[in-house]
């Protein structure tokens, strides 16, 4: 399979960079996939898991929230508000995060923003799944 260069790149850091086969993402309209030679391409990514096949046959899984993807003929951009590899989430802090957002919700006081409450919960939910695709032996090697 052809190869070709991606960036995801954050406020904080240059989160990726290497030649890949293959990237799937999720856009506002659902997941769709990234081959070399696709037609150019820029639209918004919401909160959700970026696939990534290295040149090697590697699968790697990240959780990103929101952006823009750029597909161009020798190089794909995404640009997100963040993107974590599941070794490097805190689980703790999600699930926190994932309860005080659903607390919130639960009881709307006056002057909820609902939208943010829910992006919140979005967010929270996806850090947990991504986390969740790491064995227990990652994490024991990371800690």
């Amino acid at each position: 399979m052809a190869n070709f260069l991606l960036e995801i790149v954050t406020p904080d850091r240059m989160f990726f960079s290497g030649e890949v086969e293959m990237v799937v993402a999720r856009g506002v309209e659902g997941d769709f996939a990234v081959l070399k030679g696709r037609a150019p391409l820029v639209t918004p990514l919401t909160i959700g898991k970026v696939k990534i096949r290295t040149e090697d046959g590697k699968e790697r899984i990240a959780a990103v929230s929101n952006g823009y993807i750029e597909v161009a003929s020798e190089k794909t951009t995404i640009i997100a508000d963040s993107a974590e590899w599941p070794e490097e989430i805190d689980i703790e802090r999600a699930k926190k995060a994932k309860e005080r957002a659903e607390k919130r919700l639960k009881n709307r006081q006056d002057g909820l923003d609902v939208a943010r409450a829910e992006m919140a919960l979005k967010r929270a939910i996806n850090r947990l799944e991504v986390a969740d695709l790491v064995t227990v032996e990652d994490r024991k090697i990371r800690d």
